[in-house]
């Protein structure tokens, strides 16, 4: 068998995949990655009626293997016809479900821990990142349910974010160590979220007791304005195979990702220190534009983008793949849940002085 796989013209990484093998239990079959990447491993039934949920019950251990190895399963040609059937999942792989914690783009929750991908205008990118990289507490896997494909694009990027870690400079990375990244949003201007979604509440004084209890500085202005400064990682450690990883949001929000037109708009509008998201070294100085464009390149090299399929669920580790959006047409309908949180606290019990050693 010498299946192929399509991809978007002008992205990285060569079309054909190696062979199939066949896992425990014979159900089904496994295509590798495709030549010269480590992402995604596409899971297909060998033979017809395979329950998938029951199956990876029965198989944790061996979906726990692969994703460690190889950071993103893409399991396709199943029935999966349910948001239920893919909450199932969901708990049939992971310990416990997670919430959306302060959140970065608008989501629209669908019942219990599912969530619709970001409710951006088809037209808009989103940029590689794994999720919640900002915050003090983050998934460790997310799920993604294709419902609807898009009539075209609307591809879910992924790269290995091993591979991204080793591609930019040693010596930019041990800075993003050192100085970490601080991250800055400003609420109220009509852009992006308002703060009372993102912070779950509508008491100003309540936004202040959990910013102080997370490292976070509020400054709050005239008509329900408020701006939050914090400093987080730079690059973080992967709590089972200790491996060092680019894991920060500093490219998705610094206001460089912005299309230059775009950009140009909103700082004619609100000036570099009023706009929605940016993003800084740890210390408040600037984040050269060459550190930058090396960070994207590398997000940029490592990108395997696979077209949706219906029914299709991408399974990622969360620290060791980061993910994006390309833009499409049509109607698309992706459904997304996220399990086993982690936090900052525990992994800077993991972290050696030194990560790129």
């Amino acid at each position: 068998m010498n299946p192929t796989q399509t991809r978007k013209p002008g992205l990285p990484g060569a079309v054909t995949r190696r062979a199939v093998s066949l896992p425990e239990g014979g159900l089904v079959k496994v295509e590798e990655p495709p030549a010269g990447r480590s992402l995604p491993l596409l899971v297909q039934p060998a033979v017809e009626g395979v329950d998938l949920i029951a199956w990876a019950e029965d198989n944790r251990p061996w979906i726990d293997r692969r994703l460690l190895a190889c950071g993103a399963l893409l399991f396709r040609g199943f029935r999966i016809d349910a948001l239920a059937d893919f909450e199932r999942f969901i708990r049939a792989t992971s310990d416990r479900m997670a919430e959306y914690n302060e959140p970065a783009t608008p989501r629209t929750q669908v019942g219990g821990a599912l969530y619709t991908s970001t409710d951006f205008p088809p037209v808009q990118p989103i940029f590689m990142h794994n999720e919640n990289s900002n915050t003090n507490s983050w998934p460790l896997k997310i799920y993604f349910f294709c419902v609807t494909p898009a009539a075209t694009g609307g591809a879910t990027p992924v790269a290995d974010s091993r591979r991204v870690f080793q591609e930019i400079d040693a010596g930019l990375r041990q800075q993003f160590i050192d100085r970490r990244v601080m991250y800055v949003r400003n609420f109220g201007s009509g852009l992006g979220l308002p703060w009372q979604a993102v912070f779950h509440t509508d008491d100003p004084a309540a936004v202040d007791a959990y910013c102080g209890a997370n490292g976070i500085t509020t400054e709050w202005g005239s008509g329900d304005r408020l701006r939050i400064r914090y400093v987080r990682h730079g690059v973080g450690r992967h709590p089972m195979t200790r491996e060092s990883v680019w894991f920060n949001h500093c490219a998705l929000f610094h206001s460089s990702v912005l299309d230059p037109e775009i950009r140009a708009a909103l700082r004619e509008e609100f000036g570099e220190e009023d706009l929605p998201f940016n993003a800084f070294f740890g210390d408040g100085s600037p984040i050269p534009a060459a550190a930058l464009e090396e960070i994207y390149r590398a997000y940029r090299k490592e990108m395997v983008a696979t077209p949706w399929q219906q029914g299709d669920v991408l399974m990622l580790d969360n620290m060791l793949a980061a993910h994006g959006r390309e833009p499409y047409s049509g109607e698309r309908r992706i459904v997304v849940g996220m399990a086993d949180p982690f936090d900052a606290a525990q992994m800077a019990a993991l972290e050696p002085a030194r990560l790129d050693a």
